[in-house]
């Protein structure tokens, strides 16, 4: 037998020592690979690579398909909605979500109604007809506008908490996001949360293409994700990476929650919806159904609302009915219901006609979106009485069923109040024209109205909110003043100015009482004079700054 190789001993350390460099390597390409550090810090590390996509921006709204027919078929309307609570008074009043004759749509109006689940919001389908109905808010009607072959014939409800705007530790309000960049989700409703925002604090948005492209400096820039969820991971990731690209981002529950719990301190909600009611679900119904089954509209209709009665009188009786489709459990059902306003008959009619005073209304709604999408985007709206059909709503008025019903909008309130001037969600200067060295408003000025309209629309979409006014006046004079009589002149003027400065602010609160009925509780006022200065042109800096404060 031939002799066997044998390994010295300088042979086995050197093999010994190999190997366990192989196993060492292997090791740090595992941990490498998966964005981490040895100890477990992610700090350092870079981004995961399993962070959601940032999408293109789109330039225009998706076009849709062309309108077809509906055909109803076993006598069964389909109709679609999503994973949220706010659908809860749809699902107790059909008994779930499968066609069934012990649902108030049959015992009451001889149809039944199947709901199925669907995230995709494919508004195609429905004007196909491959749907009867369906749900969305407000500001996606007016996104997509004469596209979308459907009417609009009840309210569902309010999203309140919801849908909230996350962002890092170090910043207060809207305004110090200027030049920053905040992950949402376009065409939806946190695309439009945010939009609305910025438009409210007299900011721009910039859409970018790529979370590396450089943000202008003067816009609040967005990028989009895949949807909102994806939103609130892409800041994570980013929080967690530490490349602190992202300034925050737009999501809803239970996102925001998550992306705050797991943020170690760096992440906080600057404001959600819960108090500021500008996201509003409203039913969508195929045109060519409303027109040719107007009864079953009719049913729809009173479904929604008895549904929505149900659950806000006896919520514990429906937890399970209403979370068993979305695998929630009881407690979770619960914590989503509260996050929702179901609306009633007398909201509803108050929400369509405009006369609603703590939300908003269909139609400011409506037009908020257009605005804050601009005409790049919405290049020929549509007015939105063309969506509203209320033949039903105004049916039930007329037939006093639910005559004892009142509106029960109330503000929410989950945090103690701030101190005068503390944290405003944002501040907004407005250049109001006076006549000269007076507080009298020229409320001949067509300005001057359309600004105490655009103040007075802060307050209604929140209720509970309060505006600081702070008055200021232009400091072109204080050389001419210490030439005339020197420093204890210029203090002189100076007094007075902050006094003319307050006045002015105060003006302006009495007119939003007397004209829109704001209480005077809600509006304080400050004068500060010409020690403010924003600007070096005189105009510029004759102003009220408006700060609103709402409630979390």
């Amino acid at each position: 037998m031939a002799d066997q190789p044998r390994f010295t001993v300088l042979g086995k350390l050197l093999s010994i020592l190999l190997i366990g460099g192989l196993i060492a390597l292997g090791g740090y390409m595992v941990v490498n690979r998966s964005g981490s550090t040895p100890g477990g810090s992610t700090a350092d590390a870079p981004e995961s690579s399993d962070s959601p996509e940032v999408a293109a921006v789109q330039v225009e709204v998706p076009k849709l398909a062309p309108p077809a027919a509906f055909q109803l078929k076993d006598n069964t309307v389909p109709v679609e909605i999503s994973e949220y609570a706010g659908y809860a008074g749809l699902i107790a009043a059909n008994g779930g979500m499968e066609p069934n004759e012990n649902s108030i749509f049959f015992k009451q109006h001889g149809f039944k109604v199947k709901l199925t689940l669907s995230e995709d919001e494919n508004w195609s389908e429905l004007n196909e007809g491959k749907v009867a109905a369906s749900v969305t808010t407000v500001d996606v009607l007016a996104a997509y506008g004469k596209q979308l072959h459907a009417v609009v014939p009840v309210q569902i409800g309010f999203s309140r908490g919801a849908d909230g705007l996350l962002v890092r530790s170090d910043i207060k309000r809207i305004n110090a996001l200027k030049g920053k960049i905040v992950a949402t989700a376009q065409f939806t409703e946190v695309d439009f949360f945010i939009r609305y925002l910025a438009q409210e604090s007299g900011l721009a948005v910039q859409p970018l293409g790529s979370i590396d492209a450089t943000p202008d400096p003067e816009k609040i820039n967005l990028i989009y994700t895949e949807d909102g969820f994806s939103a609130g991971d892409l800041f994570l990731s980013d929080i967690k990476s530490g490349t602190n690209r992202l300034a925050g981002c737009v999501t809803w529950e239970p996102k925001t929650s998550e992306v705050v719990a797991q943020s170690a301190g760096k992440a906080h909600v600057l404001t959600t919806n819960r108090n500021l009611l500008i996201i509003a679900d409203v039913m969508v119904v195929h045109k060519g159904l409303a027109e040719e089954h107007p009864e079953i509209v009719a049913g729809l209709v009173h479904g929604v609302l008895e549904g929505n009665k149900m659950v806000s009188e006896q919520p514990d009786a429906y937890l399970d009915m209403v979370g068993r489709p979305f695998k929630w459990s009881r407690e979770q059902t619960k914590s989503e219901l509260a996050a929702v306003h179901l609306s009633n008959l007398p909201e509803n009619l108050a929400f369509f006609s405009g006369d609603i005073d703590a939300a908003g209304s269909f139609g400011g709604i409506y037009q908020s979106a257009i605005y804050a999408y601009g005409s790049d985007l919405i290049k020929d709206p549509i007015d939105s009485d063309k969506f509203a059909d209320l033949k039903h709503l105004k049916a039930l008025e007329k037939s006093g069923a639910y005559k004892d019903m009142k509106i029960a909008i109330a503000p929410i309130r989950t945090a103690s109040k701030g101190t005068l001037e503390a944290d405003p969600l944002l501040s907004k200067d407005i250049r109001f024209f006076f006549e000269a060295n007076s507080a009298s408003l020229d409320m001949a000025n067509q300005e001057n109205i359309r600004n105490l309209e655009a103040i007075k629309k802060l307050v209604q979409v929140s209720p509970g909110s309060t505006l600081l006014l702070r008055g200021h006046v232009d400091n072109a004079l204080v050389e001419k003043f210490r030439q005339q009589g020197g420093e204890a002149y210029v203090r002189t003027q100076a007094l007075r100015a902050m006094e003319l400065s307050k006045n002015r602010a105060a003006e302006v609160r009495r007119l939003l009482n007397e004209k829109y009925n704001i209480p005077v509780a809600r509006v304080d006022v400050v004068g500060r004079g010409w020690e403010e200065p924003i600007a070096k042109e005189s105009e510029q800096n004759r102003r009220v700054e408006v700060q609103w404060f709402t409630i979390e």
